[in-house]
């Protein structure tokens, strides 16, 4: 498993966000592809990564004495860069699949952005690819041995 390289595996296109999109959008772009991170790019450039997490804390408690009006339109100002994280941790598509899995379970992120040597984002490395490499893999054992 050494060998099996990220981009063997890594999902492509990357369905992405801008910095300055309303978080109300970046939630919508998640509902409708069913989907936990979007990375946030600004002129090109990965500049953070949002999640479903970082859209719940950011979303308005049922605790509050706000009207729905104002809650909306507060919800409606907020922006990615408000709630992103900045400090990513990245792997490259020629890297093994082993080392993007160990930078995962270190720095406990469930997905990392792919970035080439001109730092352009080209896929997504998710948990969900992992599994499915390594149900794949183990399916091609057992076809292989009969078992």
């Amino acid at each position: 498993m050494e060998s099996v390289l990220v981009k063997e595996w890594m999902t492509t296109p990357v369905i992405t966000i801008g910095a300055r999109d309303p978080i109300s959008f970046a939630h919508q772009v998640m509902k409708e592809h069913g989907i936990r991170r979007l990375p946030v790019v600004d002129e090109g450039k990965l500049v953070g990564i949002v999640t479903v997490g970082d859209v719940r804390e950011a979303s308005p408690s049922d605790a509050t004495t706000l009207s729905i009006w104002e809650l909306n339109y507060l919800w409606a100002q907020l922006v990615v860069e408000k709630v992103m994280t900045r400090k990513l941790f990245v792997t490259h598509p020629e890297s093994s699949i082993i080392d993007a899995a160990e930078i995962m379970l270190d720095r406990k992120v469930s997905g990392l952005p792919v970035v080439d040597d001109r730092g352009h984002l080209v896929g997504m490395l998710t948990e969900s690819d992992i599994f499915r490499m390594l149900v794949k893999s183990r399916n091609n054992v057992q076809l292989e041995t009969g078992h």
